[in-house]
C-alpha cells in the first residue's frame, strides 16, 4: 500500500468520524426513498446507524468484519420479512456511497478522493453479501411458509370417540403424503383412535402415484394399530382408478365422508338410529 493510498485512507476515516451524523441523515433520506414509504424511518435509522458504526470500527482498526456482517444480515433477513426485493436491500447499503460522497464532491483534494474509491471497494462488497444474504433469506422464509402451509392443508379432525378424519385439499405428493403420515400417527396416538377416515373429495385427481401414497398412509396407520377407510371417490375418480388399474385391495372406499363416518361407527360398535322419513341421524347408542 502507497503512502498516498494511506493518506487517502486515513483522511476518509476522519470524515467519517467528523461528519457521521451528517452522512447518517443523508444515507437515512437516501435509503428511505429507495424503499419508498414501505420502511419505519426511525427503525430504519437505528439499523443503518448501527451498521455505521460497525463499519468506522472495521475500517478503523482493520479487523474482524464479523459485527459488520452480521448487522447486514440481520438488515437482509428484516427486509426479507418485510417483503422488500434483494435489489432494495442492497441500495439501501450502497447508498451510503452517494451520502458520503456528498462530503467530498467540494473539496479538491487527490487523498480524499483516493480515500473514497477505498470506501466504495468496501461498501460494493458489503452491498453485495447483503444481496447474497436476503436472497438465502427469503428462500428459507419460502420454505418455512410452505411447510406451515402444508401442516394447514392437512388437518386431522376428530369426527367421534376412536374416530378421526383427515380431509384432503390439493395435490397429494410425496412431501404432502410425509406430512399426512405423521400427522395421521400423532393424531391416532394421542386419541387413541382405531379408526380413521382419509377424505380425498377436495383431490382433484388420482393417479397411480396418488393411489401409491394413500396405500402408504394406511398401512402407517394399520401399523399403529388402525383401521382407515378411503372417502370421497366421486364417479370420475372411480373410473380413473379402473381404467388405470389400479388396486386398493382390502382397503374400504366410501362415496362420501358421511358413509364413511357411519361405517366407522359400526365398525367401532355404535348403533345409528335414523328416522324413516327424513333420513336424519337422531340417536347414537352403543350396541
Amino acid at each position: 500500500m502507497t503512502a498516498h493510498g494511506d493518506a487517502g485512507q486515513l483522511r476518509m476515516k476522519e470524515l467519517l468520524r467528523e461528519r457521521e451524523e451528517t452522512v447518517l441523515k443523508r444515507w437515512t433520506d437516501i435509503a428511505g426513498a429507495t424503499v419508498g414509504g414501505r420502511a419505519d424511518r426511525s427503525v430504519l435509522a437505528g439499523r443503518l446507524r448501527e451498521i455505521y458504526h460497525a463499519l468506522t470500527q472495521f475500517i478503523g482498526e482493520g479487523g474482524d468484519a464479523s459485527d459488520l456482517r452480521g448487522l447486514l444480515a440481520d438488515l437482509s433477513r428484516a427486509q426479507a420479512r418485510e417483503g422488500f426485493t434483494p435489489s432494495e436491500t442492497a441500495a439501501v447499503v450502497f447508498g451510503l456511497k452517494e451520502a458520503v460522497y456528498a462530503l467530498i464532491e467540494s473539496e479538491d483534494d487527490a487523498a480524499t478522493l483516493r480515500g473514497y474509491i477505498w470506501l466504495s471497494g468496501h461498501i460494493d462488497d458489503l452491498g453485495l453479501f447483503t444481496f447474497e444474504t436476503f436472497v438465502s433469506a427469503r428462500e428459507r422464509i419460502i420454505t418455512d411458509q410452505a411447510e406451515q402451509l402444508l401442516e394447514l392443508s392437512t388437518p386431522v379432525v376428530k369426527l367421534w370417540d376412536g374416530i378421526l378424519a383427515v380431509p384432503l385439499v390439493g395435490t397429494l405428493d410425496s412431501a404432502r403424503t410425509q406430512v399426512v403420515m405423521e400427522k395421521l400417527l400423532q393424531g391416532l396416538v394421542e386419541t387413541g383412535s382405531e379408526h380413521a377416515v382419509i377424505d380425498i373429495t377436495g383431490v382433484p385427481a388420482v393417479d397411480t402415484q396418488v393411489a401409491q401414497h394413500l396405500l402408504k398412509a394406511v398401512v402407517a396407520a394399520r401399523l399403529m394399530g388402525a383401521e382407515c377407510v378411503i372417502s370421497g371417490i366421486r364417479p370420475q375418480i372411480a373410473h380413473t382408478i379402473v381404467t388405470l388399474g389400479i388396486e386398493f385391495g382390502d382397503i374400504v372406499t366410501k362415496s362420501s365422508l358421511a358413509d364413511a363416518l357411519a361405517y366407522a361407527l359400526r365398525k367401532s360398535g355404535v348403533q345409528v338410529t335414523q328416522r324413516a322419513d327424513k333420513h336424519v341421524v337422531v340417536g347414537l347408542e352403543r350396541a
